[in-house]
C-alpha cells in the first residue's frame, strides 16, 4: 500500500466518490484507510458512570484503500504512485503524472 498517514487523497468509488480528505489513519492488515469526514457513521455509546445518558457519536469508519488514489501537488488530480530508490537508497514516492515526490 503507497497511502500514508496525513497524505492527501480523492476517494474514486462508491458513495462518496469525488470528495478529499487527509488520511487520519492507515489499517495495513484490512487493507482499508480511515480519512477525516468521510464515511461518517453513528456509533452508539452505552451509558455508564461517568456518561449516565449514553451518547451518539459520529465517527469516521474505514473505506478500503482501493477506493482511493493520492492528489498531485501540482494538478490536485487523482494519480498513481512510482517508488523511485536514489543512489543512496533512499526510497520515495512519485507522481506518474507530474513527478512531484510526495
Amino acid at each position: 500500500m503507497r497511502i500514508k498517514k496525513n497524505d492527501e487523497v480523492i476517494v474514486i468509488a462508491g458513495k462518496f466518490k469525488g470528495k478529499t480528505g487527509k488520511v487520519k489513519e492507515v489499517l495495513r492488515d484490512r487493507n482499508k484507510v480511515v480519512i477525516e469526514r468521510i464515511n461518517m457513521v453513528k456509533k452508539h455509546k452505552k451509558p455508564s458512570q461517568s456518561n449516565p445518558a449514553g451518547t451518539i457519536d459520529d465517527i469516521e469508519a474505514p473505506i478500503d484503500a482501493s477506493n482511493v488514489m493520492l492528489l498531485d501537488g501540482k494538478t490536485n488530480k487523482p494519480t498513481r504512485v512510482r517508488v523511485v530508490v536514489s543512489k543512496d537508497g533512499v526510497r520515495s514516492r512519485v507522481s506518474v503524472k507530474s513527478g512531484t515526490v510526495f
